[in-house]
């Protein structure tokens, strides 16, 4: 008797593993955050400056650099300014609603980068997509509470500034689709770049536009404790450069059907991080609520599909 199921390989299901664990570590991202306690531009600065640092390093050892053209070196400084932006706006939103929602909220991206491929990429539009935007507001007022007045003014900026960061995180994401996929802006003289090198570029990037508005807003730069120092170098280490690195790798080899569940940890784990690290107090509703949001999230996901594939 035949086996009916397909053999998975070994290195597919090493490829599977490899997104899994990029995502558990992202996931840790609000709770090193909440740890450090420091303020969100000092928490995104290191957060991107320890990183960028780490990837350097890589660089180095793998003998991966380019040199720029014009165009390239201005979607590096746009994706720099987009990914700062994101970072602040997503530090503000762990600050006043929890590493949990504030997390889940900059996931909306996936109905905006839905939405721009339909008005700009050709993508042809699913049921589902038409079904998921409602499905997702409805989950988040499971989860913020149907009373909106009642939610205190920080708790509302907190949210405002989690849908914020997925505007940003889009714009970052468009931008670095520019940079690593479009042949057409790599000049004779450059080579196609790497998400590797890519990542390292726009961390150092964004390290550098965090420290300008830290200097002229007069934040500090110091890390005041031992905790503070691990909670960011742990931060920039994994989150930012580990965990990206295996989500980018793994990213291509996979259908989107199966990566967009899988990527689903990230936001799913951030949340149980809250309740069980913080304590967020968490009823019936609102776990439902988290449950309808992250089922619209990965409707949001399948909601379009490529010119090609039609």
């Amino acid at each position: 008797m035949t086996n009916q199921y397909p053999k998975i390989s070994h290195p597919y299901s090493r490829v599977v593993l490899g997104l899994i664990v990029g995502a558990v570590m992202i996931s840790f991202s609000g709770v090193w955050v909440k740890l450090s306690h420091v303020t969100p531009s000092s928490a995104a600065f290191y957060r991107v400056l320890i990183g960028g640092v780490f990837l350097l390093l890589g660089a180095i050892w793998r003998r991966e650099f380019h040199r720029l053209s014009r165009l390239q070196t201005l979607l590096m400084l746009l994706a720099g300014i987009l990914f700062a932006l994101d970072l602040f706006c997503f530090h503000i939103s762990i600050l006043y609603v929890g590493p949990g929602l504030g997390t889940i909220l900059p996931n909306f991206q996936v109905f905006i980068m839905a939405l721009v491929g339909i008005l700009f990429f050709k993508e042809k539009l699913r049921p589902f997509y038409l079904f998921s935007v409602p499905l997702a507001i409805i989950g988040l007022l499971f989860v913020t509470g149907i009373q909106w007045d009642l939610l205190g003014e920080q708790y509302r900026l907190g949210i405002y500034a989690g849908l914020a960061t997925s505007v940003f995180y889009s714009g970052f994401l468009l931008s670095i689709r520019k940079l690593h996929g479009n042949p057409q802006i790599n000049h004779r003289n450059t080579r196609r770049l790497s998400f590797f090198y890519i990542l390292m570029m726009v961390s150092l990037t964004t390290a550098g536009i965090l420290a300008v508005e830290m200097l002229f807003s007069g934040d500090t730069f110091v890390i005041p404790d031992m905790q503070s120092l691990i909670s960011l170098t742990t931060l920039g280490i994994f989150s930012q450069g580990v965990g990206w690195i295996l989500i980018a790798q793994a990213l291509p080899r996979l259908r989107v059907s199966i990566s967009g569940l899988i990527l689903l940890l990230q936001p799913a784990l951030a949340f149980v991080w809250d309740v069980v690290f913080f304590n967020r107090p968490t009823g019936g509703l609102n776990w439902i609520g988290v449950a309808v949001v992250l089922g619209a999230i990965y409707m949001g996901t399948l909601g379009v599909k490529a010119r090609q594939e039609s």
